[in-house]
């Protein structure tokens, strides 16, 4: 919602005046027509995609044309703007996270390698659903500074693979289930092949707050937990190794990190 805040001198539109911007460029009323909407509509498309509202200033010169001058102050806000969380994983912790996060209000992404796992018959919560890997998933999503990773295949390689494709990518959050061990093992790879401590700052590992949790439903209670906080830009967790924080195994027995470390 494009809204105009404040007026001066031989403006198109008075204070008060609005326009609805949609994704796909369409609009609903106007601020001024010709290059004022135009560039309105560019950032508004600009706050669609980055979640945040911004104030645009004009000055009507003649670029806008407009010779008898005049200055425009536009506030414009993203509406109904959910964040996205991009879950690897379609096993009991994936599908149990996809129902949470999508009950405290995210879009929710899930992708799985194995294409009898990713079906809607199994993760009904989820707003897509797509087949492939980390590069193939990442490149038909719009990954953002606001989009969160998470990362709950049931083995290394799928996981370490999947990191490599989200730190491409701009992802505000990257985080992977697992144990100490799982960390030791990740971070001296990606060391090994080069990555910066900037990279490796950006990962969380293992994902979810320390509550102790051992079931798909407890773990994913964790997780969601840690995305609201992150979401409202609450203290970030200090990482530790806790029991009941570990991959889940295809057939739903989960191996705590105590047992796996």
């Amino acid at each position: 919602m494009a809204t105009v805040v404040e007026s001066d001198g031989s403006s198109p539109r008075k204070s008060g005046a609005k326009m609805l911007v949609r994704s796909d460029r369409s609009t609903m009323g106007t601020v001024g027509g010709g290059a004022v909407e135009l560039e309105v509509i560019d950032a508004a498309l600009t706050a669609i995609a980055q979640g945040k509202p911004q104030t645009l200033k004009l000055t009507l010169t003649e670029n806008y044309g407009h010779v008898c001058g005049g200055r425009l102050m536009i506030y414009i806000e993203p509406l109904g703007v959910k964040p996205r969380l991009v879950i690897f994983g379609a096993g009991h912790v994936g599908k149990a996270l996809a129902k949470a996060t999508r009950f405290v209000g995210f879009e929710v992404i899930v992708c799985d390698e194995r294409a009898e796992y990713a079906s809607r018959e199994l993760v009904p919560d989820a707003d897509e659903i797509l087949v492939g890997g980390g590069e193939t998933c990442l490149s038909r999503v719009h990954v953002n500074s606001d989009t969160y990773i998470a990362i709950t295949t049931p083995n290394y390689e799928s996981d370490f693979a999947i990191v490599r494709a989200a730190l491409k990518t701009p992802a505000g959050y990257i985080g992977i289930i697992g144990s100490k061990r799982k960390r030791e093992a990740l971070m001296k790879t990606l060391t090994e092949e080069g990555y910066s401590n900037d990279d490796l700052s950006r990962l969380t590992i293992p994902i979810g707050l320390d509550i102790g949790a051992e079931s798909p439903e407890e773990i994913a209670i964790s997780v969601v937990s840690e995305l609201i906080q992150k979401r409202s830009g609450g203290a970030n967790k200090i990482v530790c190794d806790s029991p009941g924080r570990g991959t889940v195994t295809p057939d739903g027995n989960s191996k705590t990190t105590a047992s796996s470390s």
